[in-house]
């Protein structure tokens, strides 16, 4: 097919355009990047852009020496494990029965959730529910009072909504019951939006800080976000790896970048295997929509 000349210009503008939304989009990462691997004298006179000037390692060898680094980064493993496997298994389920529009009470159910979104006890209440039911100190602290968000129980509810009826009523004829048509019906159909749920709440829980800072008092206990606030603060500082005078100023002038870093490179790593998934669940939205 022949291509006009109008066409040929807005493909080069286009182009153009989205070339810089990726640049603009991109920069401030890779200049994390380059700061973090830069040397004290180059970020401190902000002569860093996209690359680092003075390759240097200090502060990653600081923080990665520190065996609490490691106990915390396993926390935080650990914590986003669990929390997201029940966050899921409620949130899945809570979803499925709202999606029934034949369940007696189901705008109750529904107008339970919403008003938990707009309205909250309060951090003191929440403090003193958690402290009175004896979860502080441990991972139900961290895992349980977080454990449904409305917004993505929302998203699902309506995600189950939009699959065939048909499809239950026929499993339902050859005797599969409610359970059986969620598990071996539904839930194989609904990868895409379970993918993209799993990765907002593995990013939610994995990021998270202040519910660890509320509820936590044991070091051993905290997760790596923790350790990297207090790093950041100067609660724990880079004595504590037991670094040089020098290797404390290179420290000081790019830990944030670092821990950054070393908060972020996980959830990207895991990304690319949810991607085709996410991605799926947006054109399905697109389509129905």
């Amino acid at each position: 097919m022949d291509r006009s000349r109008g066409y040929r210009v807005f493909q080069v503008i286009n182009a153009v355009i989205l070339t810089g939304v990726v640049f603009v989009t991109l920069y401030p990462f890779v200049n994390i990047i380059a700061r973090s691997f830069s040397e004290e004298r180059y970020i401190v006179n902000g002569e860093v852009s996209v690359l680092p000037r003075g390759f240097n390692l200090t502060t990653y060898k600081i923080v990665v020496s520190d065996s609490m680094f490691w106990t915390n980064y396993a926390n935080t493993v650990l914590y986003t494990v669990v929390a997201t496997a029940i966050a899921m298994l409620l949130t899945t389920c809570y979803a499925y029965v709202l999606s029934k529009k034949h369940l007696k009470g189901r705008t109750f159910l529904i107008w339970v959730a919403v008003f938990t979104m707009i309205f909250s006890g309060g951090l003191i209440p929440n403090y003193v529910l958690v402290n009175s039911l004896g979860l502080t100190n441990s991972i139900w602290a961290i895992v349980l009072p977080n454990a449904i968000s409305v917004f993505n129980l929302l998203v699902m509810k309506a995600f189950f909504e939009g699959l065939p009826q048909e499809l239950e009523e026929a499993a339902a004829i050859d005797g599969l019951n409610t359970y059986g048509i969620l598990w071996r019906v539904v839930l194989p159909l609904s990868k895409a939006v379970i993918a993209t749920m799993v990765l907002f709440y593995a990013v939610s829980f994995w990021n998270s800080w202040f519910t660890a800072f509320l509820y936590l008092n044991e070091q051993d206990l905290f997760p790596v976000t923790i350790y990297l606030r207090n790093l950041i603060a100067g609660a724990t500082g880079a004595e504590s790896a037991g670094a040089a005078i020098a290797d404390v100023s290179q420290a000081a002038s790019n830990i944030q970048s670092v821990t950054i870093m070393l908060t972020v490179l996980p959830i990207l790593a895991v990304y690319p295997f949810v991607q085709r998934y996410f991605v799926s669940g947006v054109m399905l939205g697109a389509v129905k929509g």
